[in-house]
């Protein structure tokens, strides 16, 4: 293989999201016939316990015959999360105060912490 068919062609067109962690970087690039495709690349850093850090990405290319279903199934997938979720952000990272509940087996309507399903036991009584 040349060392020229192991290299991407340059970007034609480009955009970046920085979020959070993660950045999304869009390019618009050319195929050997000089047809333009899509790569979206996910990239994510990574913090070490002593301070260094690592990137993994993720990478997608897109050839524009699939450009009209990809748009749909991912506006209906959009569509579907925010119609259903809202555009609040729902997580133990986002909001100090999340909690997660548990179900208490005892009465399945009533959702508790695990600490409130703690016996007090007193040694005494052993």
């Amino acid at each position: 293989m040349r060392e020229n068919d192991m290299v991407e062609k340059e970007e034609i067109f480009s955009k970046v999201l920085r979020a959070g962690r993660r950045t999304y970087f869009f390019d618009v690039r050319a195929t050997k016939a000089d047809d333009y495709y899509i790569t979206i690349t996910e990239s994510k850093k990574f913090t070490e316990e002593d301070g260094s850090f690592h990137f993994k990405k993720h990478k997608i290319y897109l050839y524009k015959e699939d450009f009209a279903a990809f748009a749909e199934i991912l506006d209906e997938m959009t569509s579907y999360v925010l119609n259903h979720k809202g555009e609040e952000v729902i997580s133990e990272r986002h909001q100090k105060d999340f909690k997660k509940e548990y179900i208490d087996d005892r009465d399945t309507s009533e959702k508790t912490s695990p600490t409130n399903n703690f016996t007090d036991i007193d040694f005494d009584d052993i």
